[in-house]
């Protein structure tokens, strides 16, 4: 079974603008609001894929309860922990401008709740897959995702961490299953520049180095690079389409590696799942179905 814990998840609320002014009274043209968060986006993409999951995290306030509604109306099997205080998040993203958004802080976390959370986890079993993913309210310690693998240590569940600075570099010693970093992430962790999918290699090996088992590099209009628990390197080009909505396109490219390494145990297979989920989620309003991945996934074998 596959596990995603959403420390901090949010309503998403998505606008498009027309002819946006700073200092002005702006109209929205378009609008939608969906369950967010990196974790939730990872188990919407794998339930599109036919992968059976749960997502897992906190909920707060008035918020949190729409973000409940709105994942049970999904069909996501889901099993969020309330919190006494607060409210979940409501993040703003402007789909005119391209990576434009005002995301919300979120709910504290008590230890006390912190630890409900992980009694959950101790009931995961060999083989399962935990997916932690995402921000963590800013009363939590950036180690929280590290301590999370090392209580689950040596009980053969393969963990996936999509997160970014030292709250990825203290799981690495846990060996992850994978990790899925930017090029800009893995460029700002050892104070580099990487553009060319060349260029993110050295540096993917690096991560290798400190304990991750696989490294999986998005790079949005340049495609993506896995660097395998076998040696091998593998690289794409972004499949041609039109960037419509590149909001949960990382968290579907995770998604789409999973679905495609839980059916295949390849990894040549699982990158191509990755890459065409990933595509798929961006070239579509919502985060992508099964049908738009496997369009993706044609394009990718024919021009491979």
């Amino acid at each position: 079974m596959v596990y995603t814990v959403t420390f901090n998840p949010s309503l998403d609320y998505i606008v498009s603008v027309e002819d946006f002014q700073l200092g002005k009274t702006n109209r929205t043209a378009k609008e939608q609001m969906l369950p967010g968060g990196k974790g939730i986006n990872v188990s919407t993409v794998l339930k599109n894929l036919g992968i059976p999951n749960t997502a897992l995290g906190f909920s707060a306030g008035f918020t949190g309860e729409e973000i409940k509604r709105r994942v049970e109306e999904m069909g996501l099997a889901s099993d969020f922990i309330d919190l006494p205080n607060g409210y979940s998040r409501i993040n703003v993203k402007m789909k005119d401008f391209d990576g434009t958004e005002i995301n919300g802080q979120g709910p504290d976390i008590s230890p006390e709740e912190t630890e409900r959370l992980l009694r959950k986890l101790d009931s995961l079993k060999e083989e399962d897959v935990l997916v932690l993913a995402g921000s963590i309210p800013r009363t939590m310690p950036d180690s929280i995702y590290s301590d999370i693998l090392k209580r689950l240590e040596g009980k053969g569940i393969l963990a996936v961490v999509d997160a970014t600075g030292e709250l990825l570099l203290h799981v690495l010693e846990y060996r992850p299953f994978l990790i899925k970093p930017n090029n800009h992430e893995l460029g700002e962790i050892f104070q580099v520049k990487l553009e060319t999918r060349e260029d993110v290699v050295p540096y993917a090996r690096k991560m290798q180095e400190k304990g991750a088992r696989n490294v999986l590099v998005s790079m949005a209009g340049q495609g993506a690079v896995l660097l395998d628990e076998k040696g091998q390197v593998h690289m794409l080009p972004a499949p041609k389409g039109k960037l419509v909505n590149a909001v949960g396109a990382g968290d579907s490219m995770v998604a789409g590696f999973l679905a495609g390494w839980l059916t295949k145990k390849d990894y040549e297979y699982a990158f191509r799942m990755g890459i065409s989920a990933g595509s798929a989620s961006a070239f579509s309003e919502n985060l992508a179905t099964k049908e738009e991945v496997e369009e993706v996934f044609r394009q990718v074998s024919q021009s491979a």
